[in-house]
């Protein structure tokens, strides 16, 4: 039977898996109490960092419908629950790794796949959200200039036609038969 402590924690972070739109698991050893303050602040907002233990994790993900985390849950395990963007809580963390070597990127779940730490940096690479869609309206706006283009191209060219034989045709002698 378990203890209603351990249950408690479970549902807890069942709760959390599964309101969150990205999990990111780290590996902390060896990260002060501050540093790990600071790394919460460069988190944000919508991001909750928390120190796990492992085997509570595991059953609140497979509760949560979470499978195939269990390779990443050993040694001191913390987890960042995203609520927001998944890349700029990626960015974050693999910046903070970079000034900080003791923080390891294990990997993550998001989009109901499982990330290795490759995917995570990745993930970071991408660019942020207003950039992306800045970029797929411009594409829009021009694939629709270029289709306009193309749809009056064969008036112009039949105007300019009507026009150079009307030109020539005022231009000709006059026959006088």
């Amino acid at each position: 039977m378990a203890r209603p402590d351990k249950a408690a924690a479970v549902e807890e972070i069942k709760q959390q898996f599964e309101n969150s739109d990205a999990v990111l698991l780290t590996e902390y050893r060896g990260l002060t109490v501050a540093q790990m303050q600071d790394l919460r602040v460069s988190l944000g907002e919508n991001v909750s960092y928390a120190v796990v233990k492992n085997t509570l994790t595991a059953i609140a993900a497979k509760e949560a419908g979470i499978n195939d985390l269990d390779e990443f849950l050993n040694g001191p395990t913390a987890i960042a629950f995203v609520n927001g963007e998944p890349p700029e809580a990626a960015k974050a963390l693999r910046n903070f790794a970079k000034a900080n070597s003791q923080l390891v990127l294990k990997g993550g779940h998001w989009d109901g796949a499982v990330l290795s730490a490759e995917d995570v940096n990745k993930l970071a690479d991408l660019e942020p959200r207003e950039v992306l869609l800045s970029k797929a309206a411009g594409a829009m706006k021009a694939s629709l200039h270029q289709a306009a283009y193309l749809f009056t191209a064969p008036m112009v060219k039949a105007v300019r036609t009507v026009d150079a034989l009307r030109e020539e045709q005022d231009n000709a002698p006059a026959s006088n038969d």
